[in-house]
């Protein structure tokens, strides 16, 4: 990934029928960035999975609401050292966050649902939620491998 810097800005409305559009979009844009095939359906699915849950939870199932998505390349201090990032951050106006209901069901229970949270974490290096000014915002972030930057600099 060579660009740095915002390289994907989407608005939407909470209409569910436009999550393959939102899900054709990352998958690309993952592919293009130097993920690994099984990376890029992890990123798409977690971010599919966190738009659901705007959708459901944050705007009560209406269709009209606005949504922001916006993906970046960003450098980030990681374990001492800098390291190469995809982060994707997710803006809604709904209902704000509750912690304590942001908790995921035990992977025990076999029953539909509930396991969106275990995969918005298990795909991604970085979840952070935060409400600013009346909006939800929750950023998203994968690291690439190292392998993966070392294939793009030799290709320069």
């Amino acid at each position: 990934m060579e660009k740095r810097g915002l390289l994907l800005d989407m608005v939407l409305v909470s209409d569910p029928q436009l999550l393959c559009v939102v899900r054709a979009a990352i998958e690309r844009l993952t592919e293009v960035a130097g993920f690994s095939p099984p990376e890029c359906r992890s990123i798409t699915r977690a971010l599919d999975e966190a738009l659901a849950n705007v959708m459901r939870h944050a705007y009560g199932n209406r269709t009209d609401q606005r949504i922001e998505i916006s993906c970046s390349h960003i450098s980030h201090k990681h374990q001492g050292r800098e390291r190469e990032a995809l982060e994707i951050r997710v803006i809604d106006w709904g209902v704000a966050m509750d912690p304590e209901k942001l908790t995921s069901r035990s992977l025990d229970e076999v029953k539909p649902g509930g396991l969106g949270l275990h995969f918005i974490r298990d795909s991604m290096d970085i979840v952070e939620r935060s409400r600013v000014e009346g909006a939800n915002q929750l950023r998203l972030a994968k690291y690439l491998s190292q392998k993966d930057s070392v294939k793009d600099h030799q290709g320069e």
